[in-house]
């Protein structure tokens, strides 16, 4: 699909009716070319090249730009998020992930990039102020910031647990940060061509995995979750703080290839397996309507499905992306279909990648994971034993626990209470398990390199997304400094100092990660997350209808989709104020401690939310509007 999206572009994006290849791929974008809803012109100068700073706005190759693009929106969203809604069943997720994907996710991202580009570069909560007046900024940077905040928690949290399981992939993603700077430096400050750079970050890629690999099986490095999230965050205030081309663009670049190698081989795996009959998806289809999913509360799959699909099928964060650095990359307009629609449509691949690799090989997995944790999760799985109505285990082979699982994946209604906390205690290694069984199963390809491989792709993906989020927390938060300038202009040179507001987000992420309250980190962190995409899409409807005097199937194309997100989501973490933070509240010290941190983050979200709904619903009712 990429491919043929590389192919429109270099055609100059023609969408006349002759380019039939093109119009049903990119069909709602033809309407909005004909309609001339986002104009793209090739001839307009773009922030990256206008505003040229070397810093921030630097214009990069298309190819670089959707690589990072891509890598940043993608984290860990479209992994864990599809992985852990398998308590519902694995159809009822990638139902929601493909409609999501389709009808809202490409419109989100696309016009979220586009109408920064316009606003140089600016981000989607500036944008919002310009079009729906000055409160609105504050209100939606503040909005932003502590959404943030909850990723860089969730995601710390994702990346400790898989390096301290598996740290051959930790010890290759180091390696690849410090080859990412030599790169950076070839590709920018010396006259080597592009193609040059590119070969000899393959071999830097090889390396570290090679190397990666040699560690693990000597067992040279082996970090435990805390060392490794300390480790994260003076990497983040570092790599956010620092000028773009010396570590984000080119790593992020690396980490692409290693990405799109990654979904290469997972889908080439399932497909080939799918045509040989081999790999059925052992995974119930359909558990429960309130499967145990969301802070170990039955969950309803509607509203609360938001609360833990975050990507793959919508995500605010894409916006903050697209508005916060792509839009200050970006060299040429017409570049920004390969870069926000093609990156939202491989991100759905990804998701759909990781449910069938689950469903299908999640019950090797699983074993390989209780084996490895059996002091942690033995009265787990005992307790399952028992509603299964099986034995206790008091010593575990490979054989009675195999039959555990079997008969655990083979049972909907307990599948659907104990799956989401199982894969939890096994820290979610179940998910690179999977897709190296489903690669070995295909392929032939060795179990312990795949696992680390694909331990280091999700990571890959998590890291660029940790990283971004704390610039994107620097940007929200120098902007909420503003106020600042005019009567404590000391205390603004301070507060908005990019060192100082980069440690301020990044510290107490980590420190909401050390908590270790995942199952409750995790659903307020995609709440808050959905919930700004509908705020997004808002800010963005301003703009199509006010702004561009889009047509009234124009508006619809947009308007829909975030009045129906915006009741989905907001009702979800009203539930989730009410059915789930008490009950971590209930448990004393540090669940209640977080319990009560996260609540009041998510309320404050869900107020903010409101005052930004209510501002949208008097904007859209003014048949014009003077930008501030």
């Amino acid at each position: 699909m990429v491919v043929l999206y590389v192919w429109c572009n270099r055609r100059g994006i023609n969408y006349n009716r002759s380019n039939t290849i093109c119009n049903i791929l990119l069909y709602s974008w033809k309407i909005s070319r004909e309609k001339k809803i986002v104009q793209a012109d090739p001839n307009r100068e773009t922030p990256a090249k206008r505003l040229y700073d070397g810093v921030d706005y630097v214009p990069a190759n298309k190819y670089v730009l959707y690589g990072h693009h891509f890598a940043s929106i993608a984290g860990a969203g479209p992994i864990v998020g599809p992985a852990i809604a398998l308590g519902w069943g694995w159809l009822p997720s990638i139902l929601w992930v493909w409609f999501g994907n389709v009808f809202v996710g490409v419109v989100h991202d696309y016009l979220a990039l586009m109408s920064s580009v316009r606003y140089d570069g600016r981000t989607i909560g500036w944008i919002a102020g310009r079009l729906m007046g000055r409160k609105a900024t504050y209100v939606f940077n503040a909005y932003i910031w502590f959404s943030l905040l909850l990723v860089v928690a969730a995601f710390g949290y994702v990346i400790s647990v898989l390096f301290a399981g598996v740290p051959g992939a930790g010890v290759s993603a180091l390696l690849l940060l410090f080859f990412a700077v030599i790169i950076g430096f070839l590709m920018y400050k010396t006259k080597l061509s592009f193609t040059g750079a590119t070969v000899i970050a393959w071999i830097l890629i090889i390396l570290a995995i090679y190397l990666g690999v040699i560690s693990q099986l000597n067992n040279w490095i082996a970090l435990d979750m805390y060392s490794w999230l300390i480790i994260l965050l003076i990497y983040i205030i570092i790599a956010a703080s620092l000028p773009v081309w010396v570590l984000l663009q080119p790593r992020d670049y690396m980490n692409a290839y290693i990405l799109w190698v990654s979904l290469a081989i997972g889908g080439g795996a399932l497909i080939w397996l799918l045509v040989k009959g081999q790999g059925l998806l052992e995974f119930p289809a359909y558990t429960s309507f309130s499967a145990t999913v969301v802070g170990g509360q039955p969950s309803p799959f509607w509203p609360t499905v938001p609360l833990v699909i975050a990507c793959g099928a919508l995500s605010g964060f894409h916006s903050l992306v697209g508005s916060g650095t792509s839009s200050k990359q970006l060299a040429n307009e017409l570049h920004g279909l390969l870069v926000a629609y093609g990156g939202m449509e491989t991100e759905g691949f990804l998701s759909t990648m990781v449910i069938g690799s689950m469903s299908a090989f999640g019950g090797a997995a699983f074993v390989d994971g209780i084996i490895g944790s059996w002091s942690k999760v033995s009265s787990m799985v005992n307790k399952i034993a028992t509603h299964l109505g099986m034995s206790p285990i008091s010593e575990p082979t490979r054989q009675n626990l195999q039959l555990l699982v079997n008969n655990f994946i083979h049972n909907p209604s307990v599948f659907g209470k104990f799956y989401a906390g199982l894969a939890n205690a096994v820290k979610w290694s179940v998910i690179p398990r999977s897709y190296a069984y489903a690669t070995n199963a295909a392929f032939g390809l060795d179990l312990t390199v795949m696992t680390i491989f694909g331990t280091l792709w999700i990571t890959g993906f998590a890291l660029t997304s940790l990283d971004t989020a704390t610039r994107l927390g620097r940007y929200a938060w120098q902007e909420l400094m503003e106020p600042l300038k005019e009567g404590a202009r000391s205390l603004y040179k301070v507060l908005a100092n990019k060192w100082v507001a980069s440690a301020i987000i990044a510290l107490l992420g980590i420190l909401l990660a050390w908590g270790g309250s995942f199952l409750l980190l995790w659903p307020a962190f995609a709440g808050m997350n959905q919930l700004l995409s509908s705020l997004a899409l808002m800010t963005v409807s301003v703009w199509v209808a006010k702004i561009q005097k889009s047509s009234i199937t124009g508006k619809a194309l947009v308007v829909a989709p975030a009045i129906f997100m915006w009741i989905t989501v907001t009702t979800a973490l009203l539930w989730f104020e009410a059915a789930v933070i008490p009950s971590w509240v209930s448990q004393g010290g540090v669940k209640a401690t977080t319990g009560i941190t996260v609540g009041i983050i998510t309320a404050i979200g869900v107020a903010l939310n409101i005052y930004l709904f209510i501002l949208w619903l008097k904007t859209m009712k003014k048949k014009t509007i003077e930008e501030g």
